[in-house]
């Protein structure tokens, strides 16, 4: 059928259409008058007849029903079959029968109906045949037996695709759902052959190879089960991406993809919302810190993408710049203005170049974050993630820069290590000079960024290319886990939602156990002598990370997937530099990193300031609540 010319298939379906009227008019005088008409009577009725050939012909060919206007037998062009033919019998019946006598009005009333019937019978009948022999060509093909898990309308579109597709690869043996209301249900004549709890059964009955997961928002647990019996059996798991990573919304076979370790997030993507930061980046001067990193450079990248006056690109390491720059602008000379080598560290350094890019709003990123060597270096912590941050604070607000972004992390909630007490104060200094100063100065706060440099992912795969074995912490440690690029859009969100002083925590899911990462990554490997060995939690190192601390309280944003918390404000009077004792540093990291307000010290200019930043906090976090 896909081989016949398309003029030639516009006659047959025509020609079938106007054989329906004709065999329906012959059917409905023989049953109903036993072709017992008067003279007159079979002349009105045969006009009649004509009449609705010719017009029908017309009004199809007119509405495009011929010329392609939807798939054939598909529900679109039975619709408007339906229509054409009750639109063209209504308007020509009602003609007959207020001016030509003697003509039979059962006639415009029910042959239509039987008409309809023919020529919907031949589209359902067309269906049918080319369904069967599309799914025998499949069978007979190299193609790949399956199971698809989930018989919803993922699943539903999933089986089209297979049933329609030329180039199809697969061939579904059944579906398997957890809804046993859908016990009887056949998809695409594909019977429903049990639960979730019977797949390692039903994959050895079927001889499945690959089982695929196409459900809308399976949680992580459900998808590390699934992974785990089909790890087990022998079957692969391929899964349809979720929605927001879908053309239009719709399955593609080509997307279909094996099961990774992002899909342990089970969390819904954060979307973005492109016109509020486009106002807030786009022909504004933008300077990132940390640029060169693995959050930072991405950062760049989304909001080079947005289209800013200047976009400043600040980092320490000149490797890392050069990376940057090649990624974004296709070469890495290094000779623009924009690529700006300073240290957070030095204050007059960065004031300069604060004061000479006359920045619009700072993302800064820059920070020290691999938790046990800060916890060997605490001295190095404190330099960078508390003194470089308040430099950053300090040299914005002084340079009257409007908003600032601080990028901060989940340890910093009940911050029990030196990285999470350096990032918890820093976004105590960040809330102190959004509320003294009235900045619009926020912090973000998420987990674990799965690819990033140094991150499980670089460190597991290390170790599996070593011949292992992989080491983990503790066999029941979990983190939260998301992506650079939704991290990235995080941070962009919380520059166009966020309030001066906000701390803005996203929805992150689930936590993810570690050792099944773990395990995963072996899998992908393909190895099978890779062992896993459990070194013990490290100082400073949770169990489970928390995104709120035991005195905060998050409160719903502007964004429905991030929620707010309001932290005491910090007077940097209170911050001392004393760096080169070890001993002093970790005093106050102890005793600055907690949820009390520290009082303001008499006589200070900048802690009277804060005199009256409690009170506006309370009412702020009021406000928000």
């Amino acid at each position: 059928m896909a081989n016949i010319p398309v003029h030639w298939k516009r006659i047959v379906m025509v020609g079938w259409d106007l054989f329906a009227w004709a065999a329906a008019f012959i059917a409905f005088v023989l049953i109903r008058y036993d072709f017992e008409l008067n003279e007159r009577q079979w002349i009105a009725s045969l006009a009649f007849v004509v009449s609705l050939m010719v017009t029908h012909m017309v009004v199809g060919f007119a509405s495009h029903q011929y010329l392609g206007r939807s798939k054939v037998a598909s529900y679109a062009e039975t619709t408007w079959l339906g229509v054409l033919v009750l639109g063209v019998s209504s308007v020509l019946g009602l003609i007959f029968i207020l001016f030509v006598p003697d003509f039979p009005r059962a006639l415009a009333l029910v042959m239509p109906a039987f008409a309809l019937v023919v020529m919907a019978a031949a589209r359902w009948a067309f269906r049918g045949i080319f369904g069967m022999v599309r799914t025998r060509a499949v069978a007979e093909e190299d193609s790949i037996p399956v199971l698809v898990y989930g018989a919803g309308e993922a699943g539903t579109e999933v089986a089209r695709l297979v049933a329609t597709s030329p180039d199809a690869r697969y061939r579904i043996l059944g579906f398997l759902d957890d809804d046993r209301h859908k016990r009887f249900r056949r998809v695409y004549g594909h019977r429903v052959l049990g639960t979730g709890a019977d797949l390692q059964a039903v994959v050895k009955q079927t001889r499945a190879e690959q089982v695929i997961l196409a459900m809308g928002n399976p949680s992580p647990n459900l998808i590390q089960q699934i992974s785990d019996d089909c790890t087990a059996i022998g079957a692969k798991l391929i899964v349809v991406p979720p929605v927001h990573q879908r053309i239009g919304g719709r399955v593609s076979l080509n997307e279909l993809r094996e099961f990774n370790v992002v899909d342990l997030l089970g969390r819904r993507q954060v979307e973005t919302d492109l016109s509020d930061i486009a106002g807030l980046v786009t022909n504004k001067v933008v300077l990132i810190t940390g640029a060169g990193g693995s959050i930072g450079s991405e950062l760049s990248r989304q909001v080079h993408k947005l289209g800013p006056q200047k976009l400043f690109l600040l980092d320490r390491d000149e490797s890392a710049l050069h990376g940057v720059q090649l990624s974004i602008y296709g070469n890495g000379l290094l000779d623009t203005e924009e690529t700006v080598l300073c240290d957070i560290r030095d204050l007059d350094a960065l004031q300069r170049v604060i004061d000479a890019s006359k920045p619009d709003v700072i993302f800064h990123a820059a920070a020290l974050k691999h938790l046990p060597m800060l916890e060997r270096f605490p001295l190095e912590g404190w330099k960078t993630n508390v003194i470089g941050s308040l430099n950053v604070l300090r040299c914005a607000a002084a340079a009257g820069v409007p908003r600032v972004v601080n990028v901060s992390t989940d340890k910093a909630a009940d911050a029990s290590s030196i990285l999470g007490q350096s990032k918890r104060i820093a976004e105590r200094l960040t809330s102190f000079y959004a509320m003294s100063k009235g900045l619009n100065y926020v912090s973000v706060r998420f987990g674990n960024v799965l690819g990033s440099r140094g991150s499980v992912i670089h460190s597991f795969k290390s170790q599996i290319e070593r011949g292992g074995p992989i080491t983990v912490t503790h066999p029941d440690v979990t983190r939260y886990f998301m992506t650079i690029p939704e991290a990235c859009q995080l941070v962009l969100q919380a520059a166009a939602i966020g309030k001066p002083g906000d701390v803005l925590v996203l929805d992150m899911g689930e936590p993810v156990r570690i050792v099944d990462v773990a395990k995963r990554l072996i899998e992908v490997s393909g190895r099978t002598d890779v062992e896993i060995q459990f070194t013990g939690l490290r100082p400073g190192e949770k169990l489970h990370e928390v995104l709120f601390g035991e005195l905060e309280a998050g409160v719903p944003s502007d964004h429905p997937l991030i929620s707010q918390v309001t932290v005491p404000v910090l007077d940097p009077a209170q911050i001392t530099f004393e760096n080169d004792d070890r001993e002093h540093v970790l005093d106050m990291l102890l005793s600055q990193a907690v949820d009390q307000p520290v009082a303001p010290a008499a006589g200070d200019e900048v802690g009277a300031a804060a005199a009256g930043v409690e009170d506006a906090q309370v009412s702020h976090a009021a406000s928000r609540g």
